[in-house]
């Protein structure tokens, strides 16, 4: 992976995971994403970009993430924004505002479809 997409990775995840104020165990998923991808210095990026303005960080975000993630092949948007969804299910809960900001992210990559079918399963 290289550094722009582990940006736009780490910044998917802590987007999400900031939606209803960061915990601990939202934290640690984050550490955890970010040792086993050597990416550090992305998740702290990603968490400054987050905190410059926390009431607009979903639609800058969403910005940044379209011009990065949008390009790559389907079969990885579908993964990137599935091991989100897995770590949220993983807390033990997803909120509305979480799956909608997902399922938005999913209708601007074109894989809206395909994110529906399988967390249906």
């Amino acid at each position: 992976m290289e550094k722009e997409e582990k940006k736009a990775f780490m910044l998917l995840k802590s987007l999400i995971f900031h939606y209803h104020g960061l915990d601990e165990d939202e934290q640690n998923m984050l550490n955890d994403s970010a040792e086993s991808l050597d990416a550090f210095d992305e998740l702290q990026w990603a968490n400054t970009f987050i905190a410059e303005d926390y009431l607009s960080a979903f639609d800058r975000s969403r910005e940044y993430l379209n011009k990065v993630i949008s390009k790559l092949e389907k079969e990885k948007r579908i993964k990137y924004l599935l091991s989100v969804w897995q770590d949220n299910d993983k807390k033990g809960y997803l909120t509305e505002m979480e799956a909608t900001a997902m399922l938005n992210l999913a209708k601007d990559w074109h894989i809206e479809k395909e994110i529906i079918n399988i967390v249906k399963q």
